[in-house]
């Protein structure tokens, strides 16, 4: 769909993107704040953040509770929710192009006037209580909050976060919100048929009930390698692993476009070299890699599930394929095709208004970048291998990474598979 982009500041600190969509029947919004688990006083009150997103729709200045909000908000059919990571706290809705104002008027008497209460407080409390309960159960989940400790990331498990619920007290929530969401702490994107409304959108959002406040910084963390750890489940009837290798700075964006090409050739399809390799010899039905960016590191993730028997074998095999990597033994036939795939990815990726939106929103909340959606075919078909190598032997040369898995197994089994990966450090 096409669509023009433009950046405004507002008088009261925010910023924001506004979003053109010539046609569009939908309106898409969302509002970020850095709010998330970092954010809050203290560890002993982690959940914090998390708690008070579970009652970001709860009782405000014009309704009493939770059910009456939702039933005013969704009679049109909009849709809204709202998600807490570690570092942001961001509120989402979809509604109708008709019904846009009455939409963007709730969410400002949800984010700039709740009514936090006691009894919504301990109900959330269960309901969180809950979600990281079951959270328990899904080792995907229990894996990669252990990695991001083993790193050296100051953040908790869903184990750890479990343990801090009951100390949070309706003091902290109302003290959480009024230091995070302040008027230069947000950004928001909102996008649509917004052609001689972007004026009214802008005096609302001027007059959203908001302290001037801070954009808070991101924390920065020391980065560290960690000894191969297993978590043992009883249960576990195969082993979940995750592999992380970090380098201490943001990569650019021309070297996250050459990760993305190189991830596509490794795991991207069951014809990669990796994964497809795994899954051409019966080893593994899925595994997967991943390159990202972020504020003062980025890393390398590969990750999936193995049966312990043959986690050997595949170990093998992503060691081979990174060496190959490292070696320079990528085709220019492997980079074309993977270039093709990310020009039709790009271009299926901007069907809708929210895909629009959200091909905006991950840059644009976490450093103020804009991506220049008409730009990404050039900037795909100029990723080259010389980059795509130099990229990769980065995250080898600086030596951080840790691997961790959950199972039934031995301690053993992760010490071993550990030790063939240690091999491509030796040879950096």
């Amino acid at each position: 769909m096409k669509h023009t982009t433009q950046e405004v500041k507002l008088k009261n600190g925010a910023s924001g993107l506004l979003i053109d969509v010539p046609g569009a029947t939908v309106m898409s919004f969302q509002f970020q704040f850095r709010a998330g688990n970092r954010y809050t006083k203290n560890k002993d009150i982690y959940e914090t953040a998390h708690i008070m997103e579970h009652m970001a729709f709860g009782a405000n200045a014009q309704f009493k509770s939770e059910h009456e909000y939702e039933a005013e908000f969704t009679k049109n059919g909009a849709y809204h929710n709202a998600y807490t990571s570690d570092l942001s706290m961001v509120y989402v809705a979809d509604c109708a192009d008709f019904e846009w104002e009455r939409i963007l008027q709730l969410q400002q008497v949800a984010i700039c006037q709740p009514r936090f209460s006691e009894e919504e407080l301990e109900a959330e409390k269960g309901n969180v209580r809950s979600e990281l309960t079951g959270f328990l159960n899904n080792h995907n989940r229990v894996l990669w909050p252990k990695i991001q400790q083993m790193l050296g990331e100051d953040t908790l498990t869903f184990w750890q976060r479990l343990q801090t619920i009951s100390n949070v007290s309706l003091a902290d929530i109302k003290e959480h919100h009024k230091r995070t969401h302040t008027a230069k702490n947000m950004r928001f994107v909102i996008a649509g048929k917004l052609h001689g409304r972007k004026s009214e959108i802008i005096r609302q959002l001027e007059t959203w009930e908001l302290r001037e406040g801070e954009r808070f910084s991101v924390p920065r963390d020391e980065l560290s390698s960690g000894n191969a750890t297993l978590i043992r489940r009883k249960e576990a009837s195969n082993l979940t692993f995750g592999l992380s290798m970090m380098v201490p700075r943001e990569i650019s964006d021309d070297e996250s476009d050459a990760m993305d090409a190189l991830d596509h050739i490794l795991t991207g399809t069951t014809h990669s070299r990796i994964f497809g390799a795994a899954r051409a010899k019966g080893l593994a039905y899925h595994m997967f890699s991943d390159t990202s960016a972020g504020f003062h590191d980025s890393s390398w993730d590969f990750g999936g599930q193995v049966n312990l028997e043959t986690a050997g074998p595949l170990f093998d095999i992503i060691v081979r394929e990174i060496q190959c990597v490292l070696d320079g033994k990528i085709t220019e036939k492997e980079l074309e095709a993977a270039k093709s795939y990310a020009l039709g990815r790009h271009q299926m990726g901007a069907q809708t208004v929210s895909q629009i939106s959200n091909f905006y929103t991950n840059r644009y909340f976490a450093d103020g970048v804009v991506k220049d959606y008409e730009k990404v075919p050039h900037a795909i078909n100029h990723i080259t291998r010389d980059l795509m190598m130099t990229t990769a032997h980065s995250f080898i040369a600086h030596g951080t990474w840790v691997l961790a898995g959950v199972s039934s197994g031995e301690k053993q089994d992760i010490v071993e598979l550990a030790e063939k990966f240690d091999t491509l450090f030796h040879q950096a």
